[in-house]
Formats: structure tokens, C-alpha cells, sequence
């Protein structure tokens, strides 16, 4: 048997009975990541929304096929972007990073998120 959680944000995960109430305060939500919807935002690219909170930020994974290129450039803007090589190599247009390489993007920076191999980010937007 499993339960589900919803958020006021809308987040939504699924536990087996018995682990409802993990973590114990109020708010505490989790998700699988296959379980996320996928929104394709550009050919070959996937994002998977994993939890918004209530002043904008959010956590994401993002999948980029093999020979994926961002089209045109992703500035970061209002705040910095956090980024976790979680699979594969990412390039950021300037040098490959592969699985276990963390990004920090501030504010105001950006780059030309691409990759030849193929990978999975886990991004989290502190500020939105």
C-alpha cells in the first residue's frame, strides 16, 4: 500500500504505509525523479520538476539527449544556478564537466548548456 503527499506548492510524493511523517515537520516533501512530469524544452532536452518552493525557487533534473544543445544562451537570472553532474558529461560551452562535478552559476552568468554524450543534472535555483 502507498500514500501520497501533497504540497500547498503542489509537489506530490508517494511513500510505502508506514513511512508517512518521515522527517516530521511540516512542508518536508519528496518525489521519484521518474515519477516527475517531463517538459521538453528544446529538442532533445528534458526537464523534470521535482519541488517549487513559495518564494521561486525550485530543484529540477535535466536530461540531455546525446548531440543536445541549448538554443541560444541560458542566462542566469534573478539569482545563481546550482548544478550537480549527476550522469554522463555536461559541457557548458566553454569545457566538458563529467558525473561528479558540481557548477555554481551566480547571478547574471551564463553559458551554452550542451552535450555530445548525453547526461542528467540535478539543478536547484535557490532564488527562482
Amino acid at each position: 500500500m502507498s500514500e501520497t503527499n501533497t504540497t500547498p506548492e503542489g509537489t506530490t510524493g508517494t511513500a510505502s504505509a508506514g513511512t508517512t511523517g518521515v522527517g516530521g515537520t511540516a512542508g518536508y516533501v519528496w518525489t521519484a525523479v521518474d515519477d516527475a512530469p517531463v517538459r521538453e524544452l528544446f529538442p532533445g532536452i528534458r526537464s523534470r520538476p521535482l519541488w517549487t518552493g513559495g518564494n521561486g525557487a525550485k530543484a529540477q533534473v535535466l536530461e540531455m539527449d546525446p548531440g543536445s544543445r541549448w538554443d541560444g544562451i541560458d542566462v542566469h537570472d534573478p539569482g545563481p544556478e546550482e548544478v550537480f553532474v549527476v550522469s554522463g558529461t555536461f559541457n557548458d560551452g566553454d569545457r566538458d564537466h563529467p558525473a561528479g562535478t558540481f557548477l555554481h552559476a551566480p547571478a547574471g552568468s551564463w553559458h551554452v548548456p550542451q552535450s555530445a554524450t548525453g547526461c542528467r543534472l540535478f539543478v536547484f535555483y535557490p532564488e527562482g
